[in-house]
């Protein structure tokens, strides 16, 4: 009688083919990209007509979706973006308006990274910090010790 192992009638598995990930559009959609009123009605819900400025540009996210973006003309945000997108059905030609929303541009005023106080804290901030302590300490003790002491009376 012959005998088999397992391992000899096992097959290994092929690897699963590796998927690609979906292809960005190189140009935007043509009744997408024309949909600037569109976008344009769907940011007047959230925001103030006199907060959205001219139309800058509309770039494909993928197929049957674009981002219109707008300047923003609101205080404090020199530099940002209102942004829309819309999308559309297959075989559609109505534009529907998916988000809006703020983003900032190439030349938007950003705050600066957030650095946890452990860091930012340096030696010789702290030195500075515990010699001032230090000289204060030194100026309150001659005035301590004045009125420790009493006044000679001219009884003496």
């Amino acid at each position: 009688m012959k005998t088999t192992e397992a391992s000899d009638t096992q097959e290994t598995p092929k690897p699963a083919a590796a998927r690609k990930p979906p292809r960005k559009p190189s140009k935007p959609d043509a009744v997408l990209a024309a949909a600037v009123a569109t976008a344009r009605a769907g940011l007047l819900e959230v925001v103030p007509e006199e907060q959205i400025g001219e139309w800058v540009s509309a770039v494909p996210d993928a197929d049957r979706l674009v981002t219109h973006r707008f300047r923003a003309n609101r205080p404090g945000y020199r530099g940002w973006e209102w942004f829309a997108t819309v999308a559309r059905v297959p075989r559609g030609k109505a534009a529907t308006v998916c988000e809006v929303g703020l983003l900032p541009s190439a030349e938007a005023v950003l705050a600066p990274e957030w650095v946890p106080w452990s860091m930012r804290v340096r030696p010789e901030d702290v030195a500075a910090q515990e010699t001032e302590k230090e000289r204060e300490a030194a100026a309150a003790a001659p005035e301590e010790e004045s009125a420790a002491t009493p006044a000679a009376t001219e009884d003496d």
